[in-house]
């Protein structure tokens, strides 16, 4: 059992990672469904919380279906993170996250993300001010650090536990590397092989099968894995990890019903949630991923980036299921991991 402050988890946790534009509680909801331990929020901006915008406030939505949650904030200055917590904890999650791993431009200006990599005494302060601001259990997300020359996570991970963070998830690449080239999981290894460290550590980056899950997990020592890219339009993976972990066994891919219920219930939960005009429009990037692999959906799949109402689409879901029919024999081309271009992953 892995415990994050009193939150008791299982044994190799899986958890979903915070993905501007994608952890959202439609997407969340679907996550939680098929598998994942726990939930992290998008990003929320500290600046955002303290002037009450609405786009920031919106985000502090929890649905009792979806917990144990994480909220994650981010920001550069102090004081704006001190009382943005304190926002946070009146949302009642059951975790605060700092988000330390942010490698976009407009976000590591600002010494925000990844930003705050260059300067660690900054990030440590930063960190206690925070912990000791409020009663939740903080958690870090972060990378391995600014650039090759400058990698000192093992050194980051001791210090952040002593200043009271309760778990830490290492997005195993450099800010530098941005989501280019390959994950480094062997740094896992070595923050692990830290004799002081004491807090769960959760590997994230390029966790996409099974295999690599429990790799992450048996050979390099994690704690549990973070899941981010691989769940875009296919939020079954955590489902198939988990069985994959009970039998040793490859579970069946998702039916092409079970991607058509999932890209509906996505969409009728996200105009629930976000209102009409915007939930179809914040939609619109998720179908490709639904339903990469079956032949001939480009056509299915333009019509469906334009669609204005929710009826529409809805009729051209059920096009596509009376195309390609409820054979249950009909192979799928695996999905390709999609490209990312969030803040987070």
């Amino acid at each position: 059992m892995i415990k994050i402050g009193n939150i008791e988890l299982p044994d190799m946790p899986l958890l979903l990672a915070p993905m501007e534009d994608v952890s959202d509680p439609p997407f969340r909801h679907l996550c939680k469904k098929y598998g994942a331990d726990m939930l992290y929020t998008e990003f929320i901006s500290a600046d955002g919380l303290i002037r009450d915008a609405d786009k920031s406030m919106k985000k502090l939505d929890i649905y009792p279906d979806e917990r144990p949650v994480g909220i994650q904030i981010f920001g550069g200055d102090e004081e704006a993170m001190v009382r943005s917590a304190a926002i946070v904890e009146e949302a009642k999650p059951e975790v605060l996250d700092i988000n330390y791993g942010c490698p976009v431009k407009n976000v590591v200006c600002r010494n925000a993300g990844s930003g705050i990599l260059r300067d660690i005494d900054k990030m440590v302060a930063l960190t206690a001010a925070i912990v000791k601001g409020t009663k939740l259990p903080v958690t870090v997300k972060t990378r391995l650090g600014w650039d090759d020359s400058s990698i000192r996570i093992v050194e980051v991970a001791e210090r952040l536990q002593d200043v009271g963070i309760h778990a830490i998830s290492i997005h195993c690449r450099t800010k530098h590397q941005m989501y280019t080239g390959s994950a480094r999981w062997e740094w896992i290894e070595k923050v692990k092989a830290n004799p002081r460290l004491k807090i769960p550590v959760f590997g994230n980056g390029d966790i996409n099968t099974p295999e690599k899950a429990i790799d992450m997990v048996k050979k390099y020592g994690a704690d549990g894995v973070m899941i981010g890219r691989a769940s875009i339009g296919h939020p079954f993976i955590f489902r198939e990890i988990k069985h994959f972990i009970a039998t040793g066994e490859h579970h069946a891919p998702p039916t092409l019903q079970e991607r058509l219920d999932a890209s509906r219930t996505h969409l009728l939960k996200s105009v629930e949630w976000k209102g009409e005009k915007v939930g179809i429009f914040e939609m619109r990037r998720h179908y490709a991923p639904y339903f990469a692999g079956l032949p001939n959906i480009k056509p299915f799949r333009s019509r469906l980036v334009v669609a204005p109402t929710v009826a529409e689409i809805l009729e051209i879901i059920n096009e596509i299921e009376l195309y390609y029919g409820k054979e249950e024999n009909l192979v799928l081309a695996k999905a390709p991991v999609p490209v990312y271009l969030g803040y987070d992953a």
